[in-house]
């Protein structure tokens, strides 16, 4: 890939990994399926202002709109309510590590996948060696302790599988212009999510300015704007290489928390963040050429 189109992947792993904090302030008074909910219509509202500001045409095709809802469901309402619901039962190192495991399950899928993307044993080889680097990062967490109840890890292992499933679908869909995508896809999420989430929590009560303020970060910030910018790049780097978003994540949620949380990293978490970027670098094919360049 080219050097734009990694910064561009390390900004949205950043922008995610902010997600873990908007997500910790919004859960301190409403419950996961609003987390959801909100993010989804936040994000659905802001991709269609963004549409609209554009003077971009609405596709008009009802297959086309039942199709990308169906898809938004999937990539979005599905997986953004089952972390939150697993992390409930879940040590929070444990959770960090299956949501690593998304490169590994996208490479596989594609793999398989109808004219997906065949991978090779040096991508296979970086995406293993990005898992380790995450769960290097996160070993502090796991060695504090606590209780991973099965039902809630098989969650986590659901929303990885819902990730891998929705980046190789998206890349049927290039033709479409990626703003009205990511419209259309968030409000079958939306139009989903909210039902539910009043049937199961009832009516949210938000009483905090900060909530509200990370529900517009995590609606607007992590979710609309970062999707103008995924469905551009994804169909030219492929599911795989857009996947290592996984990877860049944990490192931006650790620096969040040393910059504004006072927390300190460790030497065992710089060594993390160390190993991800050596495997990033081995999906991208670059230590294969310069192992090519130094044996010529």
């Amino acid at each position: 890939m080219s050097l734009r189109d990694w910064l561009l992947i390390i900004l949205l792993g950043a922008i995610w990994g902010c997600s873990f904090v908007f997500n910790a302030v919004l859960i301190r008074e409403i419950g996961p399926l609003w987390v959801t909910s909100l993010r989804v219509a936040i994000g659905a509202l802001g991709c269609w202002l963004f549409l609209f500001a554009r003077r971009k045409p609405v596709p008009r095709d009802p297959k086309l709109w039942l199709q990308l809802g169906a898809l938004g469901l999937l990539a979005y309402a599905i997986p953004f309510a089952l972390f939150p619901l697993a992390q409930a039962h879940l040590a929070s190192g444990v959770a960090a590590i299956i949501n690593a495991l998304t490169p590994m399950v996208t490479a596989v899928l594609s793999h398989f996948w109808i004219g997906g993307e065949k991978a090779t044993p040096t991508k296979f080889t970086g995406v293993a060696i990005g898992f380790v680097g995450a769960a290097i990062l996160v070993s502090p967490a796991l060695a504090a302790g606590g209780s991973s109840q099965l039902w809630a890890v098989g969650a986590c292992l659901g929303a990885t599988l819902c990730y891998g499933l929705s980046l190789n679908i998206t890349r049927s869909y290039k033709h479409v212009e990626p703003t009205a995508f990511a419209a259309i896809a968030l409000t079958g999420a939306a139009i989903v999510a909210t039902p539910v989430a009043f049937f199961a929590e009832g009516v949210p009560v938000i009483t905090k300015a900060e909530t509200w303020a990370a529900a517009l970060a995590i609606g607007l910030l992590s979710t609309a704007f970062t999707f103008q910018i995924m469905y551009r790049i994804l169909p030219r780097v492929g599911a795989t290489n857009f996947a290592t978003t996984t990877f860049v994540a944990p490192i931006s949620a650790l620096l969040i928390g040393v910059t504004v949380l006072g927390e300190t990293i460790l030497p065992v978490q710089i060594l993390g963040m160390l190993v991800i970027f050596f495997g990033l670098l081995f999906i991208d094919g670059r230590i294969r050429q310069i192992w090519r360049r130094a044996t010529v």
